[in-house]
């Protein structure tokens, strides 16, 4: 029944938004630990590589989250209530854009070696290339929801909730569409998840231990504190529609 559908995928969106708050904190927590290695790495080593490893779980743990929520509620994932306007504006195919990491390792660590560099730029190009035919996917799936034939379908089962003749089989027929839709949508979402995940994988492996603590570091400060400001605006703007409300 509808009604029990909604309530479930209602159920579903707030378990990932439970998830995502606990992984927060552990991900403050992470880099808390981070920072701390970066201090005392000398002769560390073991030490370092398993904070890495562990680091890099707690994202595939969040990816593993994410794709079964994709799988129960894919529009979801598009238009995710859990993150801040701020944090939805950096978003590419419901995620960060891969290409942001080379960014961070440029930023963050200030000793790359001539090869690492090399290696680095040619793994930037085949990433871009890849983003590329990402977005090209995405911007074909968003132009076949517009396309005369789903839309003058969906225009006929608007008509005939009026005069309620056939209306099962347009219905059916509109099943159909919105199952094809789904189906494209988790393919691309799938893709650029394991294009995210592959590719910082490959950087952590083009970099030593501390130089990795150092990009790791980035990318956990990053994310936070985009969190931390696009929530400190909502407060703000929810502040101020409450003293226009009031002022009246």
């Amino acid at each position: 029944m509808p009604g029990g559908s909604y309530r479930s995928s209602s159920h579903d969106d707030n378990s990932f938004e439970v998830f995502l708050e606990g992984w927060l904190i552990r991900q403050e927590q992470f880099l808390n630990e981070l920072v701390v290695a970066q201090d005392t790495f000398d002769d560390q080593e073991n030490d370092m590589r398993d904070l890495i490893s562990r680091v890099l779980a707690h994202y595939q743990e969040y990816y593993e989250e994410k794709s079964r929520m994709t799988h129960r509620n894919v529009f979801r994932a598009f238009s995710p209530t859990w993150f801040s306007p701020l944090e939805r504006s950096f978003l590419w195919i419901t995620g960060f854009n891969p290409g942001l990491i080379f960014n961070l390792v440029t930023d963050s660590v200030n000793n790359l070696s001539e090869h690492q560099v090399q290696r680095l730029n040619w793994l930037k190009h085949e990433t871009k290339a890849e983003e590329r035919s990402l977005t090209e996917e995405m911007t074909q799936i968003q132009e076949s929801v517009a396309s005369p034939p789903l839309a003058d379908l969906a225009r006929r089962v608007g008509m005939q909730l009026i005069y309620t003749d056939n209306i099962n089989t347009e219905i059916e027929e509109i099943d159909g569409n919105i199952d094809q839709l789904k189906t494209a949508l988790e393919n691309v979402v799938t893709d650029a998840d394991r294009l995210r995940t592959r590719t910082a994988e490959r950087v952590v492996g083009l970099l030593n231990p501390l130089q990795s603590l150092k990009f790791l570091s980035a990318v956990g400060q990053l994310q936070l504190r985009v969190r931390m400001m696009g929530m400190e605006r909502e407060a703000e703007r929810q502040q101020q529609r409450n003293e226009h409300s009031n002022g009246w």
